[in-house]
């Protein structure tokens, strides 16, 4: 028997129907804590939840010093049709129906059943928390292009930040890797010319070469990418993909102006250039950051997120969005490469978000990167550092060493002393002089060897 959902959800849900059915309008203050505590007759803690539970899926939104309020009820989504299926006569389709499953009798299917593995150990460390689905969706591939709550999720926060996308134009990755991997994959041939920041992104740049691509580098300064440069390499090789970090770069921590992002798409339409845009520290942003993305409505710009910047390294999960014709196909890599991605982390982020710790852990750990990029450039000034870009949300400080240091050489002389630098000649194309500089953690910065040692051998 189909249990009923936890008593937080059966709150949400009663005010869910409410707003749909316009008994509470856009604007409504909601009841406090405490007087929804006593009309629903449960836990001040059940509110509490059931309020962040609405929060998450935008029915309210909080305002602080003032409670809750009722936002404008969530436009429905536009009519897509649904994949047409075909008998398994290829490999993708049969990989598809693996993992879509449309048939009832699945002779041709290539795993045992689910039920088969439900008495492994697996269960005992994957605690429920969401007792409505099927027990058995852990012993699943699950849905090739994702779990569809989390791309819901995923598309309420986009359209909060002006990138109108529907959950069907979103395909969950392992991190933004493997979302960038399947993106190359797919467009890049041998011997091609892709067009990246320098300094920029440098397990990009070993991607690009692992494809034999041909590899020219842009100069990112503080504004953003240098345009004239950007032109005269697009009138030479006639690229057609771009890869950037717009804000809160890795590695110089610096964000691109308005105007340069408003100029870079007047370029990219221009000359039919096709823009990836990777925005691994959107989540921790502040809300009106402006995005490639937004600015161009998913027309050449496909949008790269990623939840392991700010969960955990190791919780792989990422994801892509764009139109639903290359969502299409970036599946079919998706599934010939790595079949799906991880149903369980997928659904665990799912939780945190729809109960509001992803939301709380957003908060605490915008306001330690604050905190801690004020002390590392506080710190990195006081023994010399002088020409200090202000990280603008990234975990980065780009700190330009003196032309006569090598950045290299001094990294060698750190590592015998055990610790370890990363000079700015990884992060670059060429010989120019950007490469003379040190990418650092903004959470080490003030570590006293690091700094006693950077005083010593780079600044003296």
């Amino acid at each position: 028997m189909k249990q009923k959902p936890p008593r937080a959800q059966q709150v949400a849900n009663t005010v869910i129907e409410r707003i749909e059915q316009g008994q509470l309008t856009a604007g409504t203050r909601l009841p406090s804590i405490r007087n929804a505590t006593l009309s629903f007759g449960v836990s001040k803690n059940t509110i509490i939840d059931a309020y962040d539970r609405l929060v998450a899926t935008g029915y309210i939104s909080p305002r602080r010093g003032s409670g809750f309020y009722v936002e404008a009820t969530r436009p429905a989504h536009p009519a897509i049709k649904p994949e047409h299926f075909t008998e398994a006569v290829d490999l993708v389709s049969l990989l598809r129906e693996q993992l879509n499953q449309h048939y009832e009798v699945r002779a041709g299917d290539g795993r045992l059943p689910a039920s088969w593995m439900e008495s492994s150990d697996i269960r005992r460390y994957f605690k429920r928390s969401n007792q409505d689905n099927d027990a058995r969706d852990e012993f699943e591939y699950g849905n090739p292009q994702g779990l569809i709550g989390l791309r819901e999720d995923i598309a309420r926060t986009l359209n909060d930040r002006a990138i109108s996308v529907h959950p069907n134009q979103i395909l969950m990755t392992f991190g933004a890797n493997h979302a960038l991997d399947l993106i190359v994959r797919h467009f890049v041939e041998p011997g091609e010319v892709v067009l990246v920041e320098s300094p920029g992104y440098y397990p990009m740049f070993g991607k690009l070469r692992l494809q034999r691509a041909k590899t020219i580098g842009i100069t990112r300064g503080p504004q953003g990418l240098d345009l004239d440069m950007l032109e005269q390499s697009i009138r030479e090789y006639r690229p057609r993909l771009l890869f950037v970090q717009p804000m809160a770069h890795n590695p110089t921590g610096t964000s691109m102006s308005l105007q340069n992002m408003h100029a870079l798409l007047r370029i990219a339409e221009q000359h039919d250039l096709t823009i990836i845009e990777d925005d691994p520290f959107g989540d921790i942003l502040p809300r009106s950051t402006p995005h490639l993305a937004s600015l161009d409505g998913l027309n050449r710009v496909i949008y790269v997120g990623t939840f392991s910047k700010t969960l955990s390294a190791s919780m792989r999960c990422g994801y892509i969005a764009a139109n639903q014709t290359l969502v299409r196909s970036l599946i079919d890599i998706k599934m010939l490469t790595v079949v799906t991605s991880s149903s369980i982390i997928e659904r665990m982020i799912h939780e945190m978000i729809i109960h509001g710790r992803y939301r709380r852990q957003m908060t605490r750990l915008r306001e330690r990167v604050a905190k801690a990029s004020a002390a590392a450039i506080s710190s990195l000034k006081n023994i010399g550092f002088k020409q200090i870009q202000p990280p603008t949300g990234s975990y980065y400080i780009w700190c330009p060493l003196p032309k006569s240091v090598d950045g290299l050489e001094l990294a060698k002389k750190a590592s015998a002393q055990g610790i370890f630098l990363a000079p700015g000649n990884l992060f670059t194309l060429g010989n120019d002089e950007s490469g003379s500089a040190l990418r650092i953690n903004i959470a080490l910065a003030n570590h006293p060897l690091l700094l006693n040692f950077l005083k010593e051998e780079a600044l003296s």
